[in-house]
């Protein structure tokens, strides 16, 4: 499916600018994922014109987004893996469209996400001192970090008119590691980020009405499984989410 069909849509929601939307940054939050086929997103985006606005950034509603994880021996996977509930992902990520990069710590705590972040000029292939210090400012205990994962995506990003939530779909998900790259195809990871658990929002009602149920799934931890390979890292754990992607993309997994 062609973005451009996309671009269609995204032209019927009123749109709002960075500014605006800084007013619901949502740093503490809890998170709710969905994922679906761009078929359904498709059907399903005039259906939020009324609820949301849309983020505009220049001329652009769908924005480009690059990610560079960083790891020690891939134990922010492994904490996942493990069901931890209190565990932590490191990135750059650039917003390549407003051309601004940051510096991003996720802690994952009892089920809601903190994230603290500072700008940096662009994505480094080596963590500097001053980098490392703000790391372990959010956890002491992290040091030998390394690069383990590159990840392009395209997002939309809506705004609730009413509730304090944000909504981002994320499309054309792909990953790279040293030489190697994969996109994942006709995937939708839908994340609805609240301040707190609010299953009036119009979007869950949608997701109810289409029998989508919420999805816990980690673009890294999918990555990591596509790029260093299932004979390599431990997967029992994500096998249900896996095969929850197979339906909706054959022959991926």
């Amino acid at each position: 499916m062609s973005i451009n069909q996309f671009h269609s849509v995204t032209n019927l929601f009123d749109p709002i600018g960075l500014e605006e939307m800084d007013k619901v940054q949502l740093m503490n939050r809890i998170d709710t994922k969905f994922v679906f086929t761009n078929e359904k997103l498709l059907e399903l985006l005039p259906v939020l014109t009324k609820d949301y606005y849309i983020l505009k950034i220049g001329k652009n509603l769908i924005a480009r987004y690059e990610s560079l994880y960083y790891d020690n021996e891939l134990v922010n996977y492994k904490d996942h893996h493990r069901g931890r509930l209190n565990r932590y992902k490191i990135r750059y990520r650039r917003y390549v469209d407003s051309k601004i990069t940051f510096l991003e710590v996720k802690h994952k705590v009892k089920g809601r996400t903190d994230k603290r972040r500072i700008p940096v000029d662009k994505i480094p292939l080596e963590l500097s001192d001053e980098h490392y210090d703000f790391i372990k400012t959010v956890n002491p205990d992290f040091n030998r970090l390394e690069p383990s994962l590159m990840n392009r995506f395209n997002r939309i990003t809506l705004v609730s008119k009413k509730f304090d939530e944000r909504l981002t779909l994320d499309l054309d998900l792909s990953f790279e590691w040293k030489d190697e790259k994969k996109l994942i195809e006709n995937i939708v990871i839908a994340e609805l980020k609240q301040g707190k658990s609010n299953r009036t929002s119009p979007f869950y009602q949608i997701m109810k009405d289409n029998y989508i149920r919420p999805l816990k799934i980690s673009k890294y931890c999918v990555g990591i499984i596509d790029m260093y390979g299932k004979e390599n890292v431990k997967y029992n754990r994500f096998k249900k989410k896996l095969l929850k992607l197979t339906k909706l993309q054959p022959n991926a997994y």
